[in-house]
């Protein structure tokens, strides 16, 4: 069956889509199909902009759709435009609604949906739900920040299957009466700063998840995150606290010995989580509250994160090559996941630091590093600072050497390891000097290991 809710209309046209990559592409299709009228605007020249045309909607680039706001009902915003971009600002100084791309979706979508937002893991969270789902012969579609647009689900999924979003930060601050059955907020360190300029926006950000949710949801979260003590998540959803390492009463999926516990009962071992480290622990918790609250059997909960083999640059092993492991972590583009993924290996690690900035500080690894590295290769615009905020770690005897780029650091880190070692990319910073995204990032290293066959 679908959704329990009722969805708000939308409001009137004509639409100005602001913002045409991937999402806002997506979204002025839909709109297109949904016979409105639809323009779109985007500072650059995108290639999936070129056959929005041939749909009737009025395509302008490498511009800043002032002219066109001029004739627009409402904003459709890409999660990538930033709030402060002059057609945004102006939009909202005239009073026109401005929408995010995961708000239309959700309008236009009558499903069940689960939405899975955090600092880190929510790609992994997202793709282990979707398993979860099919090991329980559940229909299921994944989509949002993790690849697929939502907006491209409207039309083509049937009422009864739940969506399963991933939604960053970008997504949720547009969000006006989004109202997800299932909300799931899986930790909070600072990221984005560059964007939401304070913690705080940031994290108001994020609870957005929770915001509009009624008495018959359900609002997952983290039990021992720190910022989230004391604080109203909002919204009525019904409180679900995972806990690994804090304890505590009102926590319902926990770890003792070295079982994960659901509901006072056992559900598997710590040993059948497929993928390595303590926060992907805390990963198959998340995923186990939020399938059981939304009715999953606890067999399939089981089977589905046993059998969940990872996605694609996060803690990606890609090969084994002369006893030394290779393994991409290019999605670690903040401190806490690059700490995450230092901390997840036993044997000594060789590092890939460094890429463009997101306005934090890098002392955290510090730590981390003195324990688990034995040398660090610094690369892109953050070079200069990482070799300063790490001073600690080179101090604790860490090898480090600044490189022009991946590719250097890569061939340095592959001659120095030698077998039963790790060679890891876990940049902590953004990639946006050197590549477009990432998942470029992520592919570049792959094909550097390919090169050592």
């Amino acid at each position: 069956m679908g959704s329990r809710k009722p969805r708000p209309a939308l409001p009137g046209g004509p639409y100005l889509v602001v913002g045409l990559a991937r999402s806002g592409e997506a979204a002025a299709r839909v709109l297109a199909a949904h016979g409105e009228e639809v323009m779109g605007t985007d500072s650059g020249a995108p290639t999936g902009a070129a056959g929005l045309d041939a749909l009737g909607v009025e395509v302008s680039l490498d511009d800043d759709g002032l002219r066109q706001l001029d004739r627009a009902g409402c904003v459709v915003k890409s999660p990538g435009v930033p709030a402060s971009s002059a057609v945004v600002a102006a939009a909202r100084e005239r009073g026109l609604p401005v929408l995010g791309e995961l708000e239309l979706a959700w309008r236009l979508l009558p499903n069940p949906f689960v939405a899975v937002t955090g600092t880190n893991g929510k790609t992994t969270v997202t793709e282990l739900l979707g398993e979860i789902w099919r090991s329980g012969e559940r229909p299921v579609a994944v989509a949002g920040n993790v690849g697929t647009p939502l907006t491209s689900l409207v039309g083509a999924t049937p009422a009864d299957t739940t969506v399963i979003c991933e939604a960053s930060s970008f997504q949720l601050e547009d969000s006006l009466e989004f109202a997800p059955e299932c909300a799931v907020l899986l930790n909070i360190s600072p990221d984005h700063l560059d964007r939401h300029e304070t913690l705080e926006a940031y994290i108001q950000a994020k609870l957005r998840a929770f915001a509009n949710q009624g008495d018959g949801d359900f609002a997952v979260f983290n039990g021992c995150e720190q910022v989230l003590r004391g604080r109203d998540l909002g919204g009525r959803g019904r409180r679900i606290a995972f806990c690994h390492g804090c304890g505590g009463p009102d926590c319902e999926v926990v770890v003792e010995g070295e079982a994960i516990v659901a509901a006072a009962a056992p559900l598997m071992a710590l040993a059948e989580v497929s993928l390595p480290g303590a926060h992907n622990a805390e990963n198959a918790m998340a995923a186990a509250a939020t399938a059981l609250a939304m009715g999953l059997e606890r067999e399939a909960v089981a089977e589905g994160i046993h059998r969940f083999r990872g996605v694609a640059h996060r803690l990606e092993r890609v090969d084994v090559v002369g006893g030394v492991s290779y393994v991409n972590d290019s999605k670690a583009t903040n401190v806490t996941a690059a700490r995450a993924a230092i901390q997840a290996f036993d044997a000594p690690v060789h590092v890939i630091l460094g890429g463009s900035s997101k306005g934090e500080g890098f002392a955290a690894l510090a730590g981390p590093l003195a324990v688990r590295a034995k040398a660090a290769y610094l690369i892109g615009d953050t070079a200069p600072r990482l070799e300063r905020d790490l001073a600690a770690a080179w101090d604790a005897g860490v090898e480090h050497r600044t490189f022009p780029g991946l590719a250097e650091a890569f061939r340095a880190a592959a001659g120095a390891a030698g077998e039963g070692e790790v060679v890891l990319l876990a940049p902590a910073c953004a990639s946006f000097d050197a590549y477009a995204d990432y998942a470029e990032r992520g592919e570049d290293f792959r094909l550097l290991v390919e090169g050592l066959r």
